[in-house]
């Protein structure tokens, strides 16, 4: 049979549509906090509410990206992103209805199901469709509009649309009608893998045929891919150290896009317009870092990259903790600090998980990575900052986000290198290979 030609027209609308919708899930997830001061006035809500509604939609998301990764391959990408396009755009519109406490959790949680869906899904879209040597940029491209389109510009078009519509509930509704376009643009252009032309795969192709497989691995071999669990994926080293360094960056990043907004009105005394434009720093700065640090990786490396940009986070954070009200240098500071650790959550999240494991596993090490961390980081450490804040002071939330930082270049340091122009044989780096005992 005749290969299939490689159509660089598919690559480029597979990346614009896959990143549009990514930018779609990220506004829907957070806008609800530049939101927040205002329903906590209407709704009776505190700063634990806050957290509890971040967190329930983020264990939510966790546990579906863990169980979609896999389900994607059987069910087909197609069905499964515009399927979950739709419920979570129609769950954007019932959080404007939401009356208290309890209805918003259900609604988020919902939201965070079908979200959760959507990750690791168009994740694995996305690798499918890139050339090899443009995978780390592709990638950084569809996942740095979730920051652009949730944190940067989230916050500058919920408080200016609060001047100009009757109440926060019409903001939520409005999101609906995007989410329904795209959803149909993606049914009519996205393609099945079988659709795909096989690539000269750039992620090396499973262990080495001179090594022998655990005698639990039951997947090994090409007469079995049906026999793929999903736990084979923590076979791989680096796998458990992407979901340890994801952790930390979405503890971050997770509580500073939760709490900032409320940190700086409530701590700082900054009005709610300047609140809107200084919060934005962190997703502009994460839409700069997702697009810079991922293709910096496809030439420098994985690791050295992720490391850098780690430690340049840490040092802005703790100038963050000891600033005062000045509108500019909060901007700043918060941009240069979502650059370095949202660049290293797109990083490790996409990039390195696919590339760190044979390509039957692709789509369940992406879902693997992202839901365990999104279980934490999205989830419990949200939760965790809302109940710092209630007892103690939202200031202190701030601590917790550069513990997050901590633990990202901790484990980020021990990974093994897998850029497809810097990566060693698979035998010799143990890329590819489960580790040993």
């Amino acid at each position: 049979m005749k290969p299939r030609e490689y159509d660089i027209r598919y690559e480029r609308s597979a990346v614009l549509l896959l990143a549009l919708g990514f930018g779609l899930v990220g506004l829907d997830r957070w806008i609800i906090s530049p939101l927040f001061p205002s329903m906590m006035k209407d709704l009776g809500l505190n700063y634990q509410d806050l957290g509890n509604i971040v967190g329930a939609l983020g264990m939510a998301w966790g546990i579906a990206a863990l169980v979609m990764g896999g389900i994607s391959d059987r069910l087909g990408r197609r069905r499964v992103l515009v399927g979950s396009l739709v419920f979570f755009s129609v769950c954007s519109l019932l959080t404007g209805f939401a009356t208290g406490l309890f209805s918003l959790l259900l609604i988020r949680v919902i939201m965070g199901i079908t979200e959760g869906a959507f990750t690791p899904t168009a994740i694995t879209a996305t690798a499918e469709a890139s050339r090899p040597h443009r995978r780390g940029l592709n990638m950084g491209i569809q996942q740095s509009t979730f920051a652009l389109f949730g944190i940067g510009l989230g916050p500058i078009i919920a408080t200016q649309l609060l001047l100009v519509v009757p109440s926060w509930h019409w903001i939520f509704g409005l999101l609906l009608i995007p989410g329904l376009v795209l959803a149909y643009f993606i049914f009519r252009t996205i393609r099945e893998t079988d659709q795909l032309p096989a690539f000269e795969s750039a992620v090396p192709a499973g262990p080495p045929a001179t090594s022998s497989p655990p005698a639990s691995d039951t997947s090994a071999g090409p007469t079995a891919p049906e026999a793929v669990r999903w736990l084979d994926v923590f076979r791989y080293r680096n796998i458990r150290l992407a979901i340890l360094g994801l952790c930390g960056a979405m503890t971050c990043i997770f509580v500073l896009s939760a709490m900032v907004p409320s940190y700086l009105v409530d701590h700082l005394g900054i009005g709610t317009s300047a609140m809107g434009v200084i919060a934005s720093g962190i997703g502009f700065g994460a839409f700069a870092g997702q697009l810079v640090v991922p293709g910096l990786s496809d030439k420098f490396g994985r690791k050295p990259v992720a490391v850098v940009a780690l430690l340049m986070a840490m040092c802005m954070l703790t100038a963050f903790v000891l600033q005062g009200p000045v509108v500019p240098v909060l901007f700043v500071l918060l941009f240069f600090v979502a650059f370095g650790a949202m660049g290293c959550l797109g990083l490790l999240a996409g990039t390195v998980a696919v590339e760190s494991v044979p390509p039957r596993l692709m789509a369940a090490a992406a879902g693997t990575v992202i839901g365990v961390a999104e279980i934490f980081g999205g989830g419990v450490a949200p939760s965790l900052s809302g109940f710092l804040a209630q007892n103690y002071g939202i200031e202190y939330v701030l601590y917790l986000a550069l513990a997050g930082l901590l633990l990202c270049v901790t484990a980020t340091s021990f990974l093994t290198e897998t850029a497809p122009t810097r990566a060693a044989a698979p035998e010799a780096d143990g890329v590819g290979v489960p580790a040993g005992r």
